[in-house]
């Protein structure tokens, strides 16, 4: 019998697919509120119960996503396992008391929490983003790590002081609608401006890989 023993395969990363874990609990949310809302009538009660039933659609999809990136990826990263924990527990509170701006605040704590724990580990020296995207990176130098998780601790306190600013400013379908259509284009665009530094860091220089876009938790 032959002792060896074969490493499981890898599964293949798919930045489309990355892409659909990270906002299709997002875009379900939006299009089950927007099924449900009232068009204009004022009826408060009646928004109330859009935002409960799209909350509750979020959920359920968001412990989907948690489950294709586990089956099609092969493993869960720390950060969209906190997000997920997140999204239950704050959507949980928002379906209980019927108040919508628990689902509200939830991306401003996250943001909080992943910013503060990149600037802190970026202080004492340590690349938590490594361990927060579990090594999505492939082949970038810890000295890269360092740069991408003070830039991006940076960057989610900036989101979290812009998610404010917007949940004060703006009714509840458009600070929603804010989420998908400037969140989205908004971290697409910082990822890619991480690009050249991360390539001048070693970033695919080992062997031919797929970039994933990273994504914040939603």
């Amino acid at each position: 019998m032959d002792d060896r023993t074969e490493a499981a395969p890898k599964k293949k990363k798919s930045g489309w697919l990355n892409l659909a874990i990270d906002y299709g609990p997002l875009l379900v949310f939006f299009l089950v509120y927007r099924f449900f809302s009232p068009e204009k009538s004022g009826n408060a009660v009646a928004e109330v119960l859009a935002v409960v039933k799209g909350t509750g659609a979020f959920i359920v999809a968001a412990l989907v996503a948690l489950g294709v990136s586990k089956w099609k990826l092969g493993h869960i990263t720390p950060m969209l396992m906190l997000s997920t924990a997140l999204i239950v527990f704050f959507g949980g509170l928002t379906i209980f008391f019927q108040d919508p701006v628990f689902v509200q605040i939830k991306p401003t704590i996250i943001y909080v929490l992943f910013a503060a724990a990149l600037l802190i580990g970026w202080r004492m020296g340590r690349p938590l983003l490594k361990y927060l995207l579990d090594a999505a990176f492939e082949g970038l130098s810890d000295r890269g790590w360092m740069i991408l998780s003070r830039n991006w601790g940076l960057y989610f306190a900036a989101l979290a002081v812009l998610n404010e600013v917007l949940r004060a400013a703006l009714p509840f379908e458009d600070w929603l609608a804010a989420k998908f259509w400037l969140f989205m284009p908004l971290s697409f665009l910082f990822t890619f401006t991480q690009l050249p530094m991360m390539m001048r860091e070693g970033l695919g220089k080992e062997e031919e890989t797929e970039v994933e876009t990273t994504q914040p938790p939603v």
